[in-house]
């Protein structure tokens, strides 16, 4: 079978991975001019299903609790297996406990054990909530060995193509986003910085929780953190704003005030593609299979959606289905 995946982010990289692992012959197109600058470029990489559920719906977690276990598979020493681990300043306790009250999957540590984890965070946190089954990957050295991998087994790239421009394949897998251009999407806009200091180090992802604005810091490799957490409803591509900036960085700072010295070596938005209930959707039209939906939860949920879009195509049928809808009766059954 010939397959046409149309987009080169993180949904259109597991899609040709589970397709070509079940032996079809597979060409991704992105009308891009090379690998990187969607929505998953500038992800933060948390493989993270207990703590999403404290705002997410159940599926998020049933859906993605077997990423970690996928991704270490299909890109090998690219996913850290460290916990997430979630804080709050005194003040801020009652948000601790609706983050725990919401959330399975973790256990309470105090400032003694928040001190071995983190040492870096000793005597600024008095209690926290470690995940300890969570992981995190860098999404740009995972999708670039990703790619790489699905290249080596004869997966077939083009760059600065426009899908409506190739024939003769049996399949076609849309993995295009915002670009697909579906009524029901809306763009749920993200916004992050890059900091660098080697004044601070982590050894996993830090969730800080406030009232009006929750933080997450996610390490990467040479001293750089991933600062992120803004969702705005908006489809605008435009620059990081200026209020944006001003309250990634004072949450930053709330979380360690070396950040304050931090070079910002990087500023970057996105808009990620959601539907009205925030879950995503497989759905089969015709010879299409369109994969959509991921919103904040890319790197999380794409294995999951990956696999679904693969049953399909290799189905007889053509059945058009909510993703999670799929994944509950399955659980049923």
């Amino acid at each position: 079978m010939r397959v046409l995946i149309k987009g080169a982010g993180v949904a259109g990289l597991t899609a040709a991975f589970e397709l070509a692992s079940r032996g079809a012959a597979v060409t991704v197109v992105e009308i891009g001019p090379s690998l990187g600058g969607n929505a998953s470029w500038f992800a933060g990489g948390m493989l993270a299903p207990w703590c999403e559920r404290e705002s997410a719906e159940q599926p998020v977690l049933d859906l993605g609790r077997d990423a970690a276990d996928w991704w270490e598979a299909a890109t090998p020493g690219q996913v850290t297996r460290a916990g997430t681990l979630v804080v709050a300043a005194p003040r801020d306790a009652g948000e601790l406990e609706r983050f725990a009250s919401r959330a399975g999957g973790h256990r309470r540590v105090d400032e003694d054990e928040i001190a071995l984890l983190e040492p870096d965070l000793a005597g600024r946190f008095r209690r926290g909530l470690l995940f300890p089954d969570e992981a995190h990957l860098d999404p740009r050295q995972a999708m670039a060995a990703l790619h790489d991998r699905l290249a080596a087994i004869g997966v077939e790239f083009r760059f600065g193509v426009d899908a409506r421009q190739v024939s003769g394949f049996d399949r076609r897998i849309d993995c295009t986003g915002m670009a697909a251009l579906d009524d029901q999407l809306r763009g749920v806009r993200g916004e992050m910085l890059i900091l660098h200091t080697p004044d601070v180090s982590l050894s996993r992802p830090v969730r800080l929780l406030h009232p009006r604005f929750p933080l997450y810091v996610v390490p990467r490799t040479g001293h750089r953190f991933m600062v992120g957490a803004t969702m705005i409803e908006s489809q605008s591509t435009g620059p990081v704003t200026a209020r944006s900036m001003i309250e990634l960085l004072s949450a930053a700072c709330a979380l360690h005030p070396a950040f304050g010295e931090a070079g910002i070596i990087e500023t970057g938005a996105s808009v990620r593609p959601a539907f009205p209930d925030n879950l995503p959707r497989v759905e089969a039209h015709g010879g299409t299979v369109v994969v959509n939906g991921l919103y904040r939860h890319g790197f999380l949920l794409a294995p999951a959606m990956a696999r679904l879009a693969a049953e399909i195509v290799f189905s007889h049928d053509k059945p058009e289905e909510l993703a999670h809808e799929t994944h509950r009766q399955r659980q049923s059954a």
